[in-house]
């Protein structure tokens, strides 16, 4: 069993724990040539010039704007459906539900936007083409402008994810003890009440897990997505902390700051730290459940 383990703890440990090492940068006014330690250090320059950017605030107030857009639609969606799923009796059924909202999710992220680019598009698009049948127009170019943005990121976020969300709670839910429903059942339960009453709390530890992991990234909104939705007319809603990180510490146009690009980071990883920690004691003072 510990030789199973052996790979994934030194995977760990080369890529999660080693590069900490690296992050001292954000306190140095990092220069290649003269390595980490040999690099001036500048203290807290790196996170004070982050603080007083144009781009903080920006940044900031749209990483948080899509986690908590994205938490609030996102999260209960696949609890919904698994419950839903759940409730389905025909074996057939419930297995041809369980294939089409999961092949969603193995859609790469570069085909997943330019479906939505075809999807959407205001000429030749599927939108367009059907409302022309029913002689509506379609004008609305849902990449133009910061207007439609989020509910694009969101929404497609949500038509990928739902299904292959819901598997962990499905996997819950295949705990229940099927004798509590005969015996509600017996009882004269209907199905809307032995959801909420058996199969919903069966899985509330389930939820509360997932929800505080969910807060620990409350801050880290996926780059690639949000990076290839970008364009010129979107960036006042679709420049996050990710994209600014890349376009600061690595792009040659921008200076190449690693030291700035890595201290943006830390204070990104600090949040998150943050957010997990206070969600996780929220839980176990109210329900006595949480991940330590």
């Amino acid at each position: 069993m510990y030789l199973f383990l052996l790979l994934p703890v030194v995977w760990l440990l080369i890529f999660k724990y080693w590069p900490m090492y690296g992050a001292i940068i954000a306190f140095k006014n990092y220069r290649p040539a003269d390595g980490i330690f040999g690099s001036e250090f500048v203290g807290l320059y790196n996170f004070q010039k982050f603080f007083k950017s144009v781009y903080f605030e920006r940044t900031v107030v749209n990483t948080l704007a899509l986690s908590l857009y994205s938490l609030v639609v996102g999260f209960p969606i696949p609890i919904i459906f698994a419950l839903l799923l759940n409730s389905v009796r025909s074996k057939t059924w419930r297995g041809w539900i369980e294939n089409v909202t999961y092949m969603p999710h193995f859609i790469s992220t570069v085909v997943m936007v330019g479906i939505m680019m075809r999807v959407f598009d205001v000429y030749t698009g599927l939108v367009h083409n059907v409302l022309e049948i029913f002689g509506i127009r379609w004008t609305t170019d849902m990449f133009i402008g910061d207007k439609n943005f989020r509910n694009l990121y969101i929404w497609s976020g949500v038509w990928q994810g739902t299904g292959w969300g819901s598997i962990i709670y499905m996997a819950a839910l295949s705990a229940v003890d099927p004798q509590l429903h005969e015996a509600a059942i017996v009882d004269g339960a209907s199905r809307w009440k032995r959801v909420w009453n058996i199969d919903l709390p069966a899985i509330i530890p389930t939820i509360t897990i997932t929800l505080i992991l969910r807060f620990g990234s409350i801050m880290s909104i996926g780059f690639d997505k949000v990076f290839l939705m970008q364009n010129d007319t979107n960036i006042a809603a679709a420049e996050v902390i990710s994209t600014y990180v890349y376009k600061v510490g690595l792009k040659a146009d921008s200076g190449m700051q690693f030291s700035y690009s890595t201290a943006i980071n830390m204070f990104n990883s600090i949040i998150n730290l943050i957010a997990i920690s206070t969600v996780n004691a929220i839980s176990n003072r109210i329900n006595g459940s949480g991940m330590w």
